[in-house]
């Protein structure tokens, strides 16, 4: 009920917004004879900001129409690589017509950036994509407002994300023999499971993972977005912030965690900071400050674009990260493609290089949260692995803004260039390794493959069988 009151409270003010869009023009017009008056631009800018608090706000393109590498601008054309019921995998393809920068191009890593799912559009890591083009093939996930998904898509749960992410990640293996991992806030948890997984089985692994600013163990430094998942029980959420889509959208009937509620707890957890910032705007268009009223909107078109959660997603996350702290207690099983559960087990990564990176003053998620990822992948040496604290920085700026581009990517590409070279890297997987010397070594290494240690299995095999390398 509460989805559909707001739906009908929307659409009798859009009019008016639209109205006082109109108005706001009129008044600064200047052909208009009071145009040029300083009552007419108070006036002017009343309305324009009538409009921007009243109007509908879509989601955002990328925009990224060139970048440049080098001296070079290298035109980008994006193109939907894989298209799920609640994902788009997106690419931002890179042209050029001159031949050096070509050749340099196909060479670079390519990098799958796992954007988040929690109320904004992947294009929140627009700066993100953006920056890691001139160095990277960038792929991105493009989430879908789950208004818009109808229910004969299904159901969508954190497993489900999870298996997103590990087809993504061989689809680029497919493509490049190997990739690597960046993950921004939210995702970290789900690509963590989806690599630890992906490591049990023995299958190839990404050469690296980035993640930024994300609750692996939000126990650490929590934040008040901790506070609120550990003081409300699961009934609490359940009952109070999921409602049924309108009849108006595709996914009408489907249970979700709308984006209008998100949207209230963000500008809740800083009112008066958003305050200021449409006070300043107001001044500023009388000013005729163009540049600071251009950057205003900008932010705001995007901070403001929210897309609805499926609800069954939603609240499992609650539970599994924020309540159970299944990840870190080792209790978290995820249900694959084939309906079977498997144990996430992060200590079985051994051959992906892992860098951690939080804010100074994040206030999403906590101090150590991110970096609590190194106990749990005890299996990677600890010359494959690197935390970065960046001073003075929030949330947002280990991703998008001066901090990003001056401090953390600096470091990002450069992990990823010391641990680009696959081909110099032994993959250990006990469990294929098992399965080789079932099939090339004699009885006895057999015999040893078959006993359920490791270890054990793996010397075994190194003593009958070939090495084999991925």
């Amino acid at each position: 009920m509460l989805y559909q009151i707001y739906e009908t409270q929307r659409s009798v003010m859009e009019p008016f917004a639209d109205l006082a869009h109109t108005a706001a023009k009129m008044y600064n017009n200047p052909l208009n004879p009071f145009g040029q008056s300083q009552l007419a631009h108070r006036v002017s800018a009343g309305y324009e900001l009538m409009h921007r608090l009243g109007k509908d706000y879509v989601k955002p393109e990328f925009g990224i129409r060139t970048v440049q590498v080098g001296k070079v601008d290298v035109a980008i054309h994006e193109r939907i690589e894989i298209d799920k019921p609640f994902c788009e995998l997106r690419r931002f393809k890179r042209f050029t017509d001159d031949a050096a920068t070509l050749t340099g191009l196909k060479g670079q890593p390519a990098v799958l950036i796992v954007a988040p799912l929690s109320g904004h559009y992947a294009t929140l890591l627009r700066d993100t994509v953006k920056t890691m083009l001139k160095d990277h093939k960038v792929y991105i996930t493009d989430w879908k407002n789950a208004r818009l998904v109808p229910l004969t898509d299904g159901e969508f749960h954190l497993d489900d994300y999870v298996n997103y992410v590990q087809e993504f990640i061989r689809h680029l293996q497919g493509t490049y023999g190997n990739c690597h991992v960046i993950s921004v806030c939210q995702p970290t948890v789900p690509v963590l499971a989806a690599v630890s997984l992906m490591a049990s089985r023995g299958e190839t692994t990404p050469l690296t993972m980035t993640m930024m600013g994300g609750p692996i163990d939000a126990r650490k430094s929590p934040t008040s977005v901790n506070n609120l998942a550990t003081n409300k029980s699961f009934e609490w959420f359940e009952n109070n912030v999921i409602y049924k889509v309108p009849g108006n959208f595709p996914g009408a009937g489907r249970r979700v965690y709308p984006g209008f509620l998100q949207h209230t707890g963000f500008v809740a957890m800083n009112p008066d900071r958003h305050a200021t910032s449409h006070y300043d705007y107001f001044k500023d268009l009388i000013k005729g400050d163009d540049a600071s009223t251009e950057a205003h909107r900008k932010f705001y078109d995007e901070y403001n674009a929210v897309l609805d959660m499926d609800a069954d997603y939603y609240l499992e996350t609650i539970k599994t990260v924020f309540q159970d702290y299944s990840l870190v207690h080792g209790t978290w099983n995820v249900k694959n493609l084939q309906g079977k559960n498997e144990l996430v087990r992060p200590q079985d990564i051994s051959t992906t290089a892992m860098l951690t990176v939080e804010g100074e003053l994040d206030d999403i998620s906590g101090s150590g949260q991110t970096a609590a990822a190194h106990g749990l992948c005890s299996s990677i040496k600890p010359a494959n692995r690197q935390h970065l604290e960046v001073a003075g920085a929030g949330h947002y700026g280990i991703f998008s803004g001066r901090r990003w581009r001056e401090t953390v990517y600096p470091a990002v590409v450069k992990f990823i260039l010391a641990h680009n070279d696959s081909d110099t890297k032994k993959k250990a997987a006990p469990k294929k390794a098992a399965k080789t010397a079932a099939k090339t070594a004699p009885k006895a290494a057999v015999k040893a493959a078959a006993k359920p240690t490791a270890k054990r299995a793996v010397k075994a095999v190194a003593k009958k069988a070939p090495s084999r390398k991925k």
